[in-house]
């Protein structure tokens, strides 16, 4: 039995050493060249990482890998379910620090994986809901909804106005703040 560690930060200020401190505090004994550490963002999934693609081929059945939190292992529930499936078809046992060392390929850990899967399904569901209620609410109470206008009534006839008198898309654009598309926009629809 080989043991892997899988090591993931977000960005180059960050450092994977604590990730590596809580697996060898745990107990596991994990050989330097079997640590994949990389630097890629949580929102790419773990199948489109290079570390992680490169670990994949190097695992064979009957190792274990090491992750000191699910997200690590993908960009969600989905991601993080279909990874370890993948790797438990491999005869990949997967370990996870921050849910008490729980082997996720076991029945347990399989469970785990479908509680955390269902509450990750109804916490979307809810953002959902509350923010369809907030729009409706908004709505009935008579605010406008989406980007605050850039140019006012008034900065719209005041354009229209310089342009006829023989001012430039650029002068415009610049005395209004605006881009000068914003200026040929405010133009067509006045036409």
């Amino acid at each position: 039995m080989r043991t892997f560690a899988y090591l993931r930060v977000s960005t180059v200020d960050q450092t994977t050493d604590n990730q590596l401190h809580e697996i060898v505090g745990a107990g596991f004994l994990v050989e330097p060249q079997r640590v994949i550490a990389e630097t890629v963002s949580g929102s790419v999934a773990a199948m489109e990482r290079n570390g992680f693609k490169k670990l994949v081929d190097r695992l064979e059945s009957g190792d274990v890998l090491i992750v000191t939190k699910l997200d690590r292992l993908g960009r969600n529930a989905l991601d993080v379910r279909m990874t370890v499936e993948r790797l438990s078809n491999l005869g990949v046992r997967v370990h996870c620090l921050a849910l008490g060392g729980v082997d996720l390929t076991s029945a347990a850990g399989k469970m785990t994986m479908a509680v955390i899967s269902a509450v990750s399904e109804m916490e979307k569901d809810l953002l959902v809901e509350r923010t369809h209620a907030g729009l409706k609410r908004a709505k009935t109470e008579g605010k406008k909804l989406g980007r605050k206008p850039t140019l006012t009534a008034d900065d719209r006839s005041q354009i229209i106005t310089l342009k006829a008198e023989g001012a430039s898309l650029a002068v415009l654009a610049k005395k209004f703040g605006v881009s000068r598309s914003l200026i040929q926009h405010v133009m067509r629809q006045a036409a």
